[in-house]
């Protein structure tokens, strides 16, 4: 039984890693974090099979969410945090790059 909480505590962490990616990449638009992001719904997606594999077979099940683990695992990133407390960079708390577009369209 409790194989199925330490499944679901890693699908839990990559779900939040994916969603803090995607965050990040819509507000600076940095494609390092969109990769990211595509990474971590592929492993989000195995993950899922994983914790449903679990309560049947939890070596097989917790096997699965190791892999998905890995396959989220950080990658290069830019820094876009500089010295921003620990809590912001948990949360994902970026300042926000405008688009060239947006602000063309504003001065015409």
């Amino acid at each position: 039984m409790v194989y199925v909480y330490i499944a679901a505590f890693g699908f839990i962490v990559i779900i939040f890693l994916t969603l803090r990616d995607i965050r990040i990449y819509h507000r600076t638009k940095i494609e390092s974090y969109r990769r990211g992001a595509l990474r971590g719904m592929a492993a989000g997606a195995l993950a899922l099979i994983g914790l449903s594999i679990t309560e049947a077979n939890p070596q097989i099940g917790l096997t699965i969410i190791l892999v998905a683990v890995y396959i989220n695992g950080k990658g290069k990133r830019e820094d876009v945090f500089g010295d921003a407390p620990m809590i912001k960079r948990l949360l994902g708390e970026t300042t926000i790059k405008k688009n060239k577009t947006s602000v063309d369209m504003k001065k015409a």
